[in-house]
């Protein structure tokens, strides 16, 4: 498959429809088996045991996404949450508030899945809502 904007743009819907379906079976259909996040291989099954924690954490986390731009190879796109997490989160007590955040996310295409993710959370305004 030939990586072009619009391949990738395509790709990421796909991924961002898998795991707002909590579709996690298909999680391998986009993401490589020697995937990194944030500078660490963490492999797929790491990636997906790091996407079921989310979701049992958060069990209403819904990714809406709020802009895409995509070259040959990355996908940069900023993702916002309005979620009620159980227990702690980011190693805040939440317990069952609702809180609102974004996260920055850039994604490295190899032969059409993802290989490496950089993310950036505003834990800041998680912690701001808090107070």
């Amino acid at each position: 498959m030939e990586q072009t904007p619009e391949t990738l743009g395509g790709l990421y819907a796909g991924y961002i429809d898998c795991l707002n379906a909590k579709d996690l079976d298909r999680l391998g259909d986009f993401v490589g088996e020697d995937v990194h996040y944030n500078g660490k291989r963490i492999g797929l099954s790491g990636y997906r045991a790091m996407l079921e924690n989310d979701h049992r954490e958060i069990p209403d986390l819904h990714f809406d996404v709020r802009s895409v731009v995509a070259d040959r190879s990355t996908v940069a796109s900023r993702i916002q949450f309005d979620v009620t997490p159980r227990g702690e989160f980011f190693g805040l007590p939440i317990n069952g508030r609702r809180v609102s955040f974004s996260e920055n996310v850039f994604y490295e295409f190899d032969n059409g899945r993802i290989a490496r993710v950089w993310s950036v959370i505003d834990k800041e305004a998680v912690r701001a809502q808090l107070d």
